[in-house]
């Protein structure tokens, strides 16, 4: 009897392979996903890297209204990488790009007093900006609702052109957005930092931009 079960038992297809065969297929897909992954980070990061602004020559045509896109502020008021963008919408206004300014971002997380767009103009009107030049979005939290807002006060200022000021990695985002929701033309005027933490910024805008893309499918 012991015999027979052990005869039996030598002719059973052995589950090994079988295991062998899915191990070695989850392996593969695995490596085949990271490289999609790396791929695709490695290609947005390309398009980030290499935005210099529209127009390219760092000229937009005159328009009604710069947009200056939020940032954090620092004790309620501009942050050292806010103040870059907003030193860059002033020489553009200076140069007479734009009559008017608007100015985006609610109140931030962790006990600030005021919204991201006050802490902009009260910096805005500090530099000689008459205040009557300056409309403030006090509400949004994101770039698309930066651009949605503005919007809103444009429509309802009958303006219909814009330059819209931001950062070199964060122009190529804040470019796809504005096209999504209508800007026509679509400026983007664009300054490098000397005190944040561009690779940081730029790996992090990968993953932002990621998001946007999936979130855009849905608009």
């Amino acid at each position: 009897m012991a015999r027979k079960e052990a005869e039996l038992k030598a002719n059973e297809p052995s589950s090994l392979p079988r295991r062998s065969v899915w191990l070695k297929r989850s392996i593969w897909t695995a490596a085949l996903g990271a490289i999609a992954l790396l791929l695709w980070c490695l290609s947005l990061y390309i398009v980030i890297v290499r935005f210099e602004g529209i127009p390219a020559d760092g000229r937009p045509v005159k328009s009604d209204v710069g947009i200056v896109l939020g940032a954090r502020l620092w004790n309620d008021e501009p942050s050292p990488g806010l103040k870059e963008r907003l030193d860059l919408a002033l020489s553009l206004y200076r140069e007479g790009a734009f009559r008017s300014f608007i100015v985006t971002g609610g109140l931030d997380a962790g006990g600030a007093k005021l919204t991201e767009a006050e802490g902009m103009r009260n910096y805005l009107v500090a530099q000689g900006v008459p205040e009557a030049d300056i409309l403030m979005d006090s509400l949004s939290r994101s770039t698309y609702e930066n651009l949605i807002y503005a919007q809103d006060l444009m429509e309802a200022n009958e303006w219909s052109s814009a330059v819209i000021v931001t950062h070199s990695y964060h122009g190529s985002r804040a470019a796809d957005i504005a096209r999504k929701v209508g800007f026509s033309p679509v400026q983007v005027s664009v300054t490098d930092s000397k005190v944040l933490n561009i690779p940081y910024h730029q790996t992090r805008e990968v993953l932002a931009y990621t998001k946007w893309l999936v979130s855009k499918l849905f608009l």
